[in-house]
């Protein structure tokens, strides 16, 4: 009896996979080797030079930390992240919902509010300085009725969210832009209205959009220098010296690199955890039951 034949697969699709995954690689591997290069490797050295002191390995630098005002500079950096955080992303929310609308140049609102991120910092930063001088600024003369050291914290908000806020709306409106316009018209023919389509059915469809954009401010923020460093140094009082500015100021000022390490490392951490409970957070049934397996 002859034997069945078996059909042969073409050489091309038993070598795509493997051509697909070098062509891939090829592609990624200027940025894998940028992220070794300016991200993991930098990490990791920060990390080695936090546990040495004159060449011998030592935990001296993390048990002084508490010697000196990393302390309050960490609780500065919590409330100030505590606060920001939420407010940038809800007023970034709120302004994508109402710019992903049909309205008369919403193009060209669209492109006022993102064009602070188009600035350097250090400029915005300036900008915003020159309203807040002492004297003649205009913004400092209506505080300075009551005026105290704790607006100056609030004053660092404002500029960190004036230049975020527009970047982060951006990655909304693509998020809401990507919501199916067929259950949006059929809850509105099945008599819900306008606040309760948003909450139940935007909402929860862009929630992976609002989980990166929460993440990325939370970062972005808690190593926030640049307003600091130019407006504040740190005062009044150290109320805004948050935790960069005070790595910096062991590091360039006080010649003392070895707690500026240890400060920088402690800062990470803390980071990743905050960011890890976000994900936790924000990720919806299906990805919690699956971290939960």
């Amino acid at each position: 009896m002859a034997q069945p034949r078996s059909r042969a697969v073409p050489l091309a699709k038993r070598r795509c996979p493997r051509s697909g995954g070098a062509v891939a690689m090829v592609f990624l591997a200027p940025a894998l080797a940028t992220l070794v290069l300016t991200r993991l490797a930098p990490a990791v050295d920060t990390f080695i030079a936090s546990l040495r002191d004159g060449g011998a390995w030592t935990l001296a630098n993390y048990a002084d930390l508490g010697a000196t005002t990393f302390r309050e500079a960490v609780i500065t950096t919590v409330v100030f992240n505590a606060i920001i955080n939420p407010a940038q992303v809800l007023v970034a929310y709120a302004l994508a919902v109402v710019l992903s609308q049909r309205l008369p140049a919403v193009g060209l609102w669209r492109t006022l509010i993102f064009l602070p991120m188009a600035v350097p910092p250090a400029v915005s930063t300036v900008v915003w300085g020159i309203w807040f001088r002492p004297g003649d600024g205009i913004v400092n003369s209506l505080l300075g009725v009551v005026g105290s050291p704790g607006q100056a914290l609030y004053v660092i908000m404002v500029i960190a969210s004036w230049i975020g806020v527009g970047y982060w709306m951006m990655f909304l409106i693509a998020g809401i832009k990507n919501v199916p316009i067929e259950l949006v018209e059929a809850a509105a023919i099945d008599g819900a209205g306008w606040w309760r389509r948003l909450i139940t059915i935007v909402t929860p469809m862009v929630r992976r959009q609002l989980s990166f954009v929460l993440v990325a401010a939370t970062v972005a923020n808690f190593l926030l220098f640049v307003p600091v460093q130019v407006l504040t140094r740190g005062g009044p009082a150290g109320s805004t010296n948050l935790v960069m500015y005070e790595a910096y100021t062991q590091a360039f000022v006080f010649n003392n690199p070895g707690p500026a390490f240890a400060q920088i490392t402690v800062l990470v951490v803390l980071v990743a955890v905050i960011v890890a409970v976000q994900f936790r957070l924000m990720s919806g049934p299906r990805e919690q039951a699956r971290h939960a397996s």
